[in-house]
């Protein structure tokens, strides 16, 4: 027998909890086989969560007495009618311009997977002796050039002396929307950071810094235009605020 297809509408149910039992376990191993299904899921999940912290305190406040007392009296000429839908329209408005505007569908799951992968490399590529970047910083000029040409963006890997680090150099990466580039640098102790810069298809004007935890490696990324940034390392989180700040700074003088 044929296997029946999952549908958007159950995977929407599924985010919320309220998919049928039997069919929970289908979208439980598909999501286990798919890691892209995986992070739209978790994308609407924490879409929820946002909702939820939003309005969860409003609907939770007690009515107003006047507005009992006017429920007890008659309303005249459909008023309270009029205005109870009107209520409700703006409400929705609110609810549509958090979920398709400030949070928008391709920013989440930007949003849910641009740290993973970033700490991941960083954990794969800052433990490197020998080989921790194609490119060293000797020849800054041309990694600069041939990482700007495969993302298609002017890229230029920030200076952070100020900061207390030094570039090593850098490297191209695949990544599930395209080729990406990883700068790497280090400290006087040995300590690696590495920034992360990924292409993507729309072009964002929210930069405002979220900051992630993957094991020991602490991650603050964001969105600059066409492309998303993190800088990855296990630092502390004020520390690594500061070295992120800097980058920003550099990519927006």
């Amino acid at each position: 027998m044929t296997e029946r297809p999952l549908s958007e509408q159950e995977l929407h149910a599924f985010a919320d909890d309220r998919l049928e039992p039997g069919r929970r376990l289908d979208v439980e191993s598909a999501l286990a086989e798919r890691a892209d299904l995986a992070q739209q899921v978790g994308a609407w999940r924490n879409q929820n969560q946002l909702l939820h912290r939003a309005f969860d305190p409003v609907l939770d406040e007690p009515v107003p007495a006047r507005l009992i007392d006017a429920a007890r009296t008659k309303p005249a000429s459909g008023v309270w009618r009029l205005a109870a839908a009107v209520a409700w329209l703006a409400l929705g408005g609110v609810i549509g311009f958090i979920v398709r505007g400030h949070y928008a569908p391709q920013q989440l799951e930007l949003h849910a997977s641009l740290p993973r992968q970033a700490a991941i490399a960083h954990v794969v590529f800052a433990a490197e002796v020998r080989h921790p970047v194609e490119v060293g910083a000797d020849q800054e000029a041309h990694l600069a050039a041939w990482l700007s040409k495969r993302l298609g963006s002017q890229l230029k890997p920030p200076h952070l002396t100020a900061v207390g680090f030094d570039l090593v150099g850098g490297r191209l990466l695949p990544g599930d929307q395209g080729p990406v580039a990883q700068f790497m640098y280090q400290d006087t102790r040995g300590q690696r950071l590495t920034l992360y810069v990924r292409a993507d298809a729309e072009d964002s004007r929210e930069t405002a810094f979220r900051y992630a935890q993957e094991g020991k490696v602490g991650v603050f990324y964001w969105l600059d235009g066409k492309l998303g940034y993190a800088l990855s390392g296990e630092l502390a989180k004020d520390d690594l605020l500061r070295v992120a700040t800097a980058v920003y700074r550099q990519i927006n003088p």
